[in-house]
């Protein structure tokens, strides 16, 4: 059953298929992280998704497993692939990277999404692969010192294209694998023309702001719902 479904069971099909299990699998802005040091498991993405879901159908338990690490990449988490995400029987599971994975290679970025999309699909779960946001496109005023040589890097990064790259490549593999995709990166990337998205970013390079998580959010809530 899909997620969608199990939204709206009596109570003998929540007897006979148990409540909705999802995994949010991803990095820092899974883990829960927005300004350096802070990490909020409140507005975090997932928490709202949770809480839109149980708004929609009340009667139907919604938990959910946040299997996000500060600082990891795709690769890094395939090991851990089974014992976190996998041995929770999920209905669903999110994927999100790409942040720290623009640091390494193309094709290791992708060899591991390929891993993790087929590795979850195979287990019976729904997979939606949720594009991140942009990378900060400049150094803004207040970025703190300790990680102002990073943020010229990113915004290196993101200026000349190497962001784009790793996001199209990786919607490029999901959709080739049939797996659904939320790109909340191109909605940052249409914000991009209007407004400037590096202050959208609550520490100015890579974690988006308590508000954004609303936005992830939603298009998540937006695409559980439109799964057949």
């Amino acid at each position: 059953m899909t997620v969608k479904e199990k939204l709206y069971m009596d109570l003998a099909g929540l007897e006979e298929h148990g409540p909705i299990t999802v995994v949010a699998l991803g990095d820092s802005v899974t883990h829960g992280a927005v300004a350096a040091g802070e990490i909020n498991y409140e507005t975090v993405y997932w928490n709202r998704l949770r809480r839109k879901l149980n708004e929609a159908c009340p009667n139907i338990p919604v938990n959910v497993i946040d299997a996000g690490i500060n600082g990891t990449t795709a690769a890094r988490s395939v090991k851990r692939l089974e014992r976190q995400v996998l041995c929770h029987n999920p209905d669903l599971v999110i994927v999100c990277f790409g942040l720290n994975d623009v640091n390494g290679e193309l094709e290791t970025y992708l060899g591991a999404l390929r891993t993790i999309f087929t590795q979850c699909r195979e287990s019976g779960a729904e997979v939606i692969f949720m594009t991140p946001n942009m990378l900060n496109t400049h150094v803004a005023e207040g970025t703190e010192e300790r990680y102002a040589a990073y943020a010229v890097k990113t915004a290196e990064m993101q200026n000349g294209g190497r962001m784009d790259l790793y996001m199209n490549s990786a919607v490029a593999l999901a959709r080739e694998l049939g797996i659904t995709v939320c790109d909340c990166y191109a909605k940052w990337k249409e914000l991009s023309r209007t407004q400037d998205t590096t202050l959208l970013l609550a520490n100015y390079i890579n974690h988006p702001t308590k508000e954004m998580h609303a936005l992830f959010a939603d298009m998540l809530f937006e695409t559980v719902m439109a799964e057949s």
